[in-house]
């Protein structure tokens, strides 16, 4: 199999996230991003990577039945601390609350990815995680974020690009693009297992 075969499919992204889809385009794939419409399941009784693959496989599932004849991608990005799991804050208060709870302190961002082959009905699950440490953030900081930025649509309430979020991390250990919300060097290895004859 020669590597270019991965360009010669067409691609489902599960996912109407600007993040992901300015990753996927930086790797040149050639493909649509749809809304899964999947409300994805929260909450601290579920171990990290049990969560990121219901998940993550449920937006796939449900893709995959409407877009036959491609190659499906679904995500899922949670941050984890001290046994919490910080999901999408539901509001600006708990996005603050979220982002005090960080501060200072070291936490470690799950993605999980599922890849669905519809043509030879190949699937597979993986899963890359980040320690990601956080400067001692002060009250200022924390409000002008809120105010001015995008902490919602955000695991842990916060990004790492395009915005002031990336100067509340001192240093990350692991993969940049896993933080954003698509670790690519993952996806790239699992589209080449899914796409192999055999």
């Amino acid at each position: 199999m020669n590597i270019s075969d991965i360009f010669n499919y067409k691609y489902v992204l599960a996912s109407k996230s600007p993040r992901r889809v300015k990753l996927l385009k930086q790797i040149g794939l050639d493909f649509i991003s749809v809304d899964s419409n999947y409300d994805e399941i929260q909450g601290n009784k579920y171990k990290p990577i049990n969560l990121i693959e219901h998940n993550s496989s449920a937006k796939a599932g449900i893709v995959s039945k409407k877009y036959p004849g491609n190659i499906i991608i679904a995500a899922d990005t949670i941050v984890t601390i001290n046994r919490n799991i910080l999901n999408k804050p539901e509001n600006k208060e708990q996005a603050a609350k979220f982002l005090r709870f960080l501060s200072g302190k070291k936490h470690i961002v799950y993605t999980g990815i599922t890849v669905i082959n519809t043509i030879n009905k190949k699937s597979l699950f993986d899963f890359t995680k980040t320690d990601v440490y956080f400067r001692k953030l002060n009250p200022e900081e924390i409000s002008y974020y809120i105010k001015n930025h995008s902490p919602l649509d955000k695991a842990g309430a916060y990004g790492i690009q395009d915005d002031f979020g990336c100067l509340f991390i001192d240093k990350i250990n692991g993969d940049y693009y896993n933080v954003v919300g698509l670790p690519l060097v993952k996806l790239y290895e699992m589209l080449l297992k899914v796409i192999k004859s055999k």
